[in-house]
């Protein structure tokens, strides 16, 4: 047994260690240094002893021994970094890898994959092969994911667009009032499809199957209407959405929906048939002027539906009812009835937090471009 290195720890050394060991959640290799010294601390075990009771080699033991009489306890517990293996790619390497990786795929391809990368990278540089490995790390450590994509729609925010944006933020922070009720509208598209050979239920040990063909029956269009403060949406199934259409939406809030209102606020975006001369298209002038009086139509920016509350419940409305196949208007209403209820019941909302202060905040760059 090597005794040229004796650990003899302090008491306070000796607690330290002991409450290291301790705790929960602890780094390895520091926890198998701590258990080391506990068990050198004046011979009270031998090398071989360690290395059996920690799992360690002894020229581990002989390090941290050493390290503690040559320098302190913290230079025991604290290894230094290790070298490991040699890099394989140089920084031109890694500049040629994330440049190639940010331009458009090669023709025939929709995105790069690990494999396109490796085959370029070797034709762009000195290297003779090069792992999927080395280039999955390469692109995590520049934060890169060229298999994803996200779409989003692109707006100018000039000073029209924040206009409008500040002036729908405003009225969404307008509080609840049920003689003024602020409406949100919009339409949702959904095709009519009918299977084209009877779907197998599900059973134990085999899920529900569809048959991968099917046949589109139609396309059915869907004006839906979304009160926050109530808790309240209502969808409207049609077969076309022309100015006619949108013109019978807004009589219906009127005389439906909101019979005791002073006034509706809705909110919705710039469709060419969202306008007013839809209702005298549809009605007399005295009928369109009638519904008009009770509405105030309030538009989003162009290119911002994300203003628009209604899209967030149309999205649940896609999730939670339609994403399946539906093979009649018949049967779409039905489904949409059931789901109206069930929301309505609950009364399920939606806790709108962007107001006009968060959007300078956040838009500051747009706001600066303003003067």
């Amino acid at each position: 047994m090597n005794r040229k290195y004796i650990v003899e720890l302090s008491e306070e050394e000796k607690q330290e260690l002991v409450d290291y060991c301790k705790k929960g959640m602890v780094n390895v290799r520091k926890y198998k240094r701590a258990a080391i010294l506990l068990k050198a601390d004046r011979c009270r075990y031998t090398t071989e002893q360690i290395c059996e009771a920690v799992q360690v080699s002894s020229s581990t033991v002989f390090r941290v021994k050493r390290q503690f009489v040559e320098e302190n306890l913290a230079a025991a517990m604290n290894e230094g970094a290790r070298s490991g293996a040699m890099r394989k790619t140089s920084a031109k390497d890694d500049a040629t890898l994330i440049a190639t990786a940010c331009t458009r795929p090669p023709t025939g391809h929709s995105r790069w994959t690990l494999s396109l990368l490796g085959e370029r990278l070797v034709t762009l540089t000195d290297l003779d092969s090069i792992s999927y490995e080395t280039i999955r790390r390469r692109l995590k450590e520049n934060a890169l994911k060229p298999w994803q994509k996200k779409m989003w729609c692109v707006a100018t925010m000039d000073a029209e667009y924040i206009a409008r944006m500040e002036h729908v933020l405003e009225l969404y922070a307008e509080p609840a009032d049920e003689l003024n009720p602020i409406i949100n509208f919009d339409e949702a598209m959904k095709q009519l499809v009918d299977d084209t050979r009877p779907a197998q239920p599900m059973k134990p040990g085999q899920t529900k199957r569809l048959d991968y063909e099917y046949k589109r029956v139609g396309v059915a269009n869907l004006f839906v209407f979304f009160d926050r403060h109530r808790g309240w949406r209502h969808v409207k199934a049609t077969e076309r959405k022309t100015k006619i259409d949108f013109a019978n939406c807004m009589r219906d809030l009127v005389d439906l929906h909101y019979p005791h209102a002073n006034k509706i606020k809705v909110v919705l975006d710039n469709l060419s048939t969202h306008t007013e001369g839809a209702l005298y298209k549809a009605f007399s002038p005295q009928e369109a002027r009638r519904i008009l009086n009770k509405l105030e139509l309030h538009y989003t920016p162009k290119h911002a539906s994300w203003l628009n509350m209604v899209e967030i419940e149309i999205g649940n409305m896609n999730k939670q009812c339609l994403d399946r196949r539906i093979a009649s208007m018949e049967e779409l209403k039905t489904e949409l009835a059931a789901w109206e209820w069930s929301r309505n019941k609950e009364r399920t909302s939606i806790n709108w937090l962007f107001n006009v202060e968060s959007a300078r905040e956040k838009l500051e760059r747009a706001y600066g471009a303003l003067n």
